[in-house]
């Protein structure tokens, strides 16, 4: 085979393990505080 097709596999060979990569990814997750709701105080009996 020739240098040139050896190289075209091998990058297409490269180009198919990085797509098929199943390593966890890292995900980021925002949590934004919930505000509490007003407690009764029994200032309107």
């Amino acid at each position: 085979m020739s240098k040139c097709i050896k190289f075209v596999a091998m990058v297409a060979f490269v180009g198919a393990v990085a797509a098929c990569d199943n390593s966890p990814q890292e995900e980021f997750v925002i949590i934004e505080p919930i505000s509490t709701e007003p407690t009764f105080t029994g200032k309107y009996k």
